[in-house]
């Protein structure tokens, strides 16, 4: 790797630190700059605006998110499909819980963005991939058999996604006891629903 390469990865490093405690938007070419100990000018040389900046970090948190969630999981062998979808679930949740903010991708997200929005664009790209990995992992337990055959992948990772952002803002509010208890509570109805042999 070479110097170049290292200075970058230490800026996304603290970029993302920053990015994952107090929001994307948070995310400065000064405040980042004092956290590197970089003079600015050096910094933004590496990016050429804020909103590359904040989009390198979006990706960067992306590549921590599958190191995190998805990788673990790759590692193993299953038995079932449902089984390496509770453990893909599970670390999710545990990513969201591991900041002092909250999810920093859901945090970042706008609604009517526009096209050239390279931050919205790299936020897109992110979710956009990971609900298609849940959705292949959804369709391959319905051709082996372990989920129902006529199983609509995306309407279940439609209400996966629902559950993770339900439990998301219940933490937040701290509403209605233990948000989490209620997640797994779904999880389990959401598999009973797929499950060939209910």
């Amino acid at each position: 790797m070479s110097k170049q390469q290292e200075t970058r990865n230490r800026i996304l490093e603290a970029g993302f630190d920053i990015a994952s405690n107090n929001g994307l938007e948070s995310l400065t070419i000064g405040e980042l700059a004092k956290q590197v100990e970089m003079s600015k000018s050096g910094l933004f040389s590496h990016f050429n605006s804020r909103a590359n900046l904040q989009a390198a970090v979006v990706n960067f948190a992306a590549e921590k998110f599958e190191e995190r969630i998805v990788v673990p999981c790759q590692k193993l062998t299953y038995l079932s499909v449902e089984q390496k979808l509770r453990d893909l679930i599970k670390n999710w949740l545990d990513w969201n819980g591991s900041f002092q903010g909250s999810c920093l991708f859901l945090d970042a997200w706008r609604e009517n963005s526009q096209p050239d929005d390279v931050v919205q664009a790299a936020l897109k790209g992110v979710t956009s991939r990971w609900l298609e990995y849940l959705h292949y992992q959804f369709n391959k337990g319905a051709s082996q058999g372990e989920f129902v055959n006529e199983l609509d992948g995306w309407q279940k990772v439609y209400e996966l996604y629902g559950l993770y952002l339900s439990s998301h803002l219940f933490n937040n509010l701290t509403l209605a006891g233990s948000s989490r208890d209620r997640f797994w509570q779904g999880i389990d109805a959401l598999f009973e629903s797929c499950r060939a042999d209910r």
